[in-house]
């Protein structure tokens, strides 16, 4: 790809929940280590804010890291955001894009193809448990638990106490 950009600037926040609240900052610093070592990326600043108990839950925590990345190729970003899973991403710098079509095709079938390579783990794991709930009947999966007898009635019970009662005229 030949764009006529050099570098890119962009700002990526990384969030992370789980259990210890030590393995929270542990986990960032491991995946600001991976996205450094990536081709064509430089990490420019790292802020990793401290972990927070997650309201409501007990023994949760949450806590998410601001990296600043200096990437040598627009084709570099979609890739970052398809491996690195960012809640929000922003470029900083240049303000403006001037691509080839050519360029930007490639770069939105470098998308597409992670997209379906995504899509092929999703099918294969449906697969996978298909086959795991035919050998093992018993399994308890949350599909079949939804669709217990029992349930249904209890579901149909709770569906008619908050369905409001028509009055009587």
């Amino acid at each position: 790809m030949s764009f006529k950009i050099e570098k890119i600037t962009a700002l990526m926040i990384i969030e992370v929940l789980g259990r210890p609240e030590s393995y929270l900052k542990e986990t960032l610093e491991s995946l600001i280590k991976q996205i450094n070592e990536e081709k064509g990326v430089k990490l420019n600043t790292k802020k990793i804010n401290e972990p927070h108990h997650v309201k409501e839950e007990k023994d949760l925590f949450t806590s998410f890291a601001e990296i600043e990345v200096e990437v040598e190729s627009p084709a570099i970003l979609p890739v970052l955001v398809f491996k690195y899973m960012p809640s929000h991403i922003e470029v900083i710098e240049p303000e403006n894009f001037i691509f080839k079509n050519l360029d930007f095709g490639e770069m939105l079938n470098e998308i597409t193809r992670r997209l379906h390579k995504y899509e092929e783990l999703v099918r294969i794991m449906q697969i996978q448990m298909q086959k795991q709930d035919k050998a093992d009947p018993q399994s308890t999966s949350i599909e079949k638990n939804a669709e217990q007898p029992e349930n249904k009635k209890e579901n149909s019970k709770k569906n008619k106490e908050k369905t409001p009662k028509k009055s009587k005229k």
